[in-house]
């Protein structure tokens, strides 16, 4: 399992966020999430977007902490970054 987290720092709605992502698959990213009761609205297009509050619970069950330099460069390794559509 290649589960990973990074560093809450993203702001939004009143809340800090970090991404869950897998290295290995969007299956196996789906399985994990809903295994932790991640609900499926916070998936976006690669990631789930998890708040501050939810991060040491998900270490704990196993997502590997790498901060978002690296976990942007895995999941893009992988061949599972998916780039949001430019609108022109």
């Amino acid at each position: 399992m290649s589960i990973l987290i990074d560093p809450p720092r993203w702001p939004a709605h009143g809340k800090v966020w970090s991404h869950l992502v897998s290295d290995v698959s969007l299956d196996e990213l789906h399985a994990f999430a809903a295994a932790a009761g991640i609900p499926e609205r916070g998936f976006d297009r690669d990631h789930y977007d998890v708040p501050q509050d939810r991060y040491d619970s998900l270490v704990g069950r196993g997502a590997l902490p790498v901060d978002s330099r690296e976990l942007l460069a895995r999941l893009t390794a992988a061949g599972l970054r998916v780039r949001k559509a430019r609108v022109s």
